[in-house]
């Protein structure tokens, strides 16, 4: 299975000068007549050709293309228009050349099967097509007698004439039918729907749906799945009215029915760069608002998937390729919000706000603080060619009533230069607005407020991810909260309105942070974590974090957050990888003392009301992709194992599993069609920490003498459940 997604993947077959899939040239629609093909004397297919290639189709093809040349995730439909535009005129000997050098399942190397089940193969889909000639009395085709085959120009409305199928009707239903997306449901969005990266502006990861419950998650079975192409990404599907609209490698756009993932539309962007992993996309008015990995945002349309406009977002530096666009856009109003990230360059990161209706910049923020404007002298005097990072690789949140978006900004890797303050007056070495969060007006990028949660972070343990608004009781009064978790498994709680600190709870990870002022959050970093060239210094956590990409979520009717966390610690000191910060120091990976016992992943509940941690699940393998909360009283997650889990949010308790093909690395998201709730979860293509923690608990594992097998590489697919109808 992984083999067969990688082989079918649209990069391979570009780079063989070629289309992107399978017999996507051969496409067209099912005529209700033959049209026939020009030859040469004795050119043709027999019927006995078709059948055996239809045969071979299922066996070779169809995992990509569908069994009925419909079209799966992977890869599009067979029958189109496209072919008459590609192929008229043409000879069918061009067609089996390209069939030849396409990647089959479950055959490793293209061209490996025998040449007669290649024009078997080619005769079935040609039938299928109702192009060329067939039966009992013609000439069987060979490899020789196609160049003989002329395809013809069949005329348009021909080419059109379709019989309608119930999947056809349901296609055209679904899209014809969908509403435009309002402000009024994004902020209160339909239980059936998943609208928004974290499903709602708060960022809660939580659905109140409940027909998967306690008492029914041990019937959740796969409902449908589609075969995805294997690279770097991390996204989270988005679902509207039955439509599940996704963000797929490479840079590719697709809307599927949410119901049996039959593709209804397809959008592949070729960027001018390398393509970059994504964590979602946007949906507002008839618009599904991408990111791209060339630093462009675009507006498609919901229904047809057609550009509506496109956007270059403009940079102050040349070096381009070290900014990318991670996060999904964030809808504010009539502005689309867009975090971008950058690596060690000049100036540093910075928020832009496009206008919703033409994509026109109508604001940007600066992450990294300039000189002489607020919070210019935190940057240890450097020059604003100096300064850099203030990466912003998570989306932001919203709440419409305070008018206010949140986003977080992760440290710089170029430590060096801020590691000791110059000791001049009015300067200090901070580095606004690196692990802030930062609340915006989002209709001025005006900066209302920002609080640093770690000033001058000297290991990378970023305060970079998702801010989450709930209300929540603050010393016997209701107050409105947006709390974030670090790396270092330390919540932090403000006041939403104003930035106020509140309140911390340390998870007992980390090492780095002494003590916390009560009143003001001020952290005393411990100075056995201090970077020294000359001594070796035991870090809690790693770089990679106690916890890190994999969103949390939240509970708002009982007040319990469930972190996906990770147990593990690292050196800092003169020997050691030194390929990410500037101090000059050295990182190498070791257990967290804590993980002796052979568990290094962990599931944490814990009870913001009372401020206090809950139960948790422990385990060997790391968690790599989100948690999700739903109200029918259960907690989801996906680790290295792989699996996917769910629990008692009550009691902790491991209620399902399941093996998965592949690595999930994605945020899961759950959703329900025509009265039928279903779980979503994308594998096979792993984020940053997948891969990180799983080189991590291979030492680890090895080190206390246990082999680890390789995890199954099924391949990257989106993997759908739902409740057994059986039962």
């Amino acid at each position: 299975m992984h083999r067969v997604a990688k082989l079918c993947s649209g990069k391979t077959l570009r780079n063989s000068g070629f289309s992107p899939v399978l017999f996507v040239l051969l496409a067209s629609w099912h005529f209700d007549g033959m049209a026939q093909v020009s030859r040469e004397p004795g050119a043709g297919f027999t019927s006995t050709q078709a059948v055996a290639g239809k045969t071979a189709y299922d066996q070779y093809c169809a995992s990509c293309h569908g069994p009925t040349l419909e079209g799966l995730a992977l890869a599009p439909s067979l029958a189109g228009e496209r072919f008459v535009v590609q192929w008229s005129g043409k000879s069918a000997d061009v067609l089996f050349s390209h069939m030849r050098r396409m990647p089959l399942q479950p055959v490793a190397d293209p061209g490996s099967l025998a040449e007669e089940t290649y024009t078997d193969i080619l005769a079935y889909v040609l039938q299928q097509n109702g192009i060329g000639m067939s039966g009992d009395d013609a000439s069987p085709m060979d490899a020789t007698s196609l160049v003989g085959f002329i395809v013809p120009a069949i005329p348009g409305n021909q080419a059109r004439a379709i019989g309608s199928t119930a999947g056809a009707a349901r296609k055209s239903e679904l899209l014809s039918d969908l509403a435009t997306v309002t402000d009024e449901m994004l902020n209160d969005p339909s239980p059936d729907d998943w609208l928004i990266w974290r499903r709602t502006y708060d960022s809660h990861g939580f659905s109140p749906l409940q027909q998967i419950n306690k008492n029914t998650v041990a019937d959740l079975k796969l409902a449908w799945s589609a075969p995805l192409r294997a690279g770097d990404n991390m996204p989270s599907p988005l679902v509207y009215q039955g439509v599940m609209f996704f963000h797929t490698y490479p840079d590719t756009v697709l809307a599927l029915d949410a119901s049996d993932g039959r593709v209804l539309w397809r959008y592949q962007y070729e960027p001018q760069s390398r393509s970059s992993k994504k964590m979602g996309i946007a949906l507002h008015g008839d618009k599904v608002l991408v990111p791209t990995s060339d630093l462009h945002v675009l507006a498609l349309n919901a229904k047809t998937g057609e550009l509506i406009w496109d956007h270059a977002i403009t940079t102050e530096s040349p070096m381009s390729e070290r900014y990318q666009l991670r996060s999904a856009p964030l809808v504010a109003g009539n502005k689309v919000i867009q975090g971008i990230m950058s690596f060690r360059v000049p100036k540093g990161s910075f928020i832009v706000a496009l206008d919703i209706d033409t994509g026109v910049e109508a604001w940007r923020f600066n992450t990294v603080a300039r000189p002489g404007e607020p919070g210019g002298h935190t940057w240890n005097n450097l020059t604003l060619e100096q300064r850099n990072g203030g990466s912003v690789w998570v989306t932001g949140s919203y709440d419409a009533e305070l008018n206010l978006v949140y986003f977080g900004a992760a440290p710089t890797y170029d430590t060096g230069p801020l590691l000791h303050p110059v000791n001049m007056e009015g300067v200090n070495n901070d580095a606004l607005y690196t692990n802030a969060t930062i609340a915006l007006n989002p209709e001025t990028g005006e900066l209302v407020w920002h609080y640093q949660h770690l000033a001058n972070d000297q290991w990378d343990l970023d305060w970079a991810f998702e801010r989450q608004i709930v209300n929540l009781p603050v010393n016997g009064v209701m107050r409105k909260v947006v709390f974030t978790v670090g790396k270092m498994a330390i919540l932090d709680a403000l006041d939403a309105a104003t930035g106020e600190y509140l309140f911390s709870i340390d998870l007992g990870l980390q090492n780095v942070v002494a003590s916390i002022d009560p009143v003001t959050g001020v952290k005393t970093i411990n100075p056995d974590t201090v970077p020294s060239l000359t001594e070796t210094r035991l870090i809690c956590p790693t770089a990679v974090g106690a916890r890190s990409w994999p969103p949390t979520s939240y509970n708002p009717h009982t007040f319990m957050l469930y972190l996906p966390l990770t147990e593990g610690c690292m050196t800092g000191g003169p020997e050691g990888f030194k390929g990410l910060l500037t101090s000059g120091v050295g990182l190498s990976m070791r257990p967290h003392p804590v993980s002796s016992d052979g568990n290094m992943g962990r599931l944490q509940a814990v009870d913001l009301a009372n401020r206090q941690l809950a139960w948790s699940y422990r385990q060997p393998t790391p968690l790599v992709s989100a948690t999700l909360a739903t109200a029918g009283g259960l907690v989801f997650f996906g680790d290295l194992d792989p699996s996917l889990k769910a629990f008692d949010q009550t009691s902790g308790k491991l209620l399902w599993q399941v093996a998965l093909s592949d690595l999930p690395g994605s945020g899961l998201v759950t959703y329900r069609v025509e009265g039928k709730q279903y779980l979503a979860v994308v594998v096979g293509q792993p984020n940053n920490v997948a891969r990180d923690w799983s080189r991590m608990y291979r030492d680890f594992a090895l080190g206390r003498g246990i082999e680890v097998e390789d995890p199954p590489k099924g391949g990257a697919a989106i993997l759908v459940f739902a409740l057994d109808d059986s039962n």
